[in-house]
């Protein structure tokens, strides 16, 4: 992958923020990251991104409601989701709604290696005008 790749992480936990920005680094790409969900909503940043690592319990939104908004408003951006507390109800519907991957924390690179592979070969349609 072009080392101008940009992976955004988005968690409320700042020690997640910073290991996975740390991780994304390690394997070349370059990492962004969002405290929230309203941090990412508002950023200009959003236009660059090849692929989103999203936390799913988080204040004010989830992340699958997180992947839903970016979705209707014609933004694919392939979403990764994060969760500590798995419900297998949410992975299906994540995964039917176009989510790449959910991992359960703590979660091995291995895994969150494929899932990016994953994520950014099959970025999905074009966002629309």
């Amino acid at each position: 992958m072009p080392k101008n790749t940009v992976v955004a992480i988005v968690d409320d936990d700042e020690s997640v923020r910073e290991a996975l920005a740390a991780l994304i680094r390690s394997l070349g790409y370059r990492a962004v990251s969002f405290a929230g969900p309203q941090d990412l909503l508002r950023s200009r940043r959003r236009r660059g991104l090849a692929c989103l690592i999203v936390d799913v319990q988080m204040p004010g939104m989830t992340g699958p409601e997180l992947h839903q908004r970016l979705v209707e408003s014609g933004e694919r951006i392939p979403t990764i989701l994060i969760t500590a507390y798995p419900d297998e109800r949410m992975r299906a519907r994540a995964l039917s709604a176009g989510v790449i991957c959910c991992l359960v924390k703590p979660f091995d690179e291995a895994d969150l290696l494929a899932c990016l592979r994953s994520a950014l070969e099959h970025p999905g349609p074009p966002a629309s005008p």
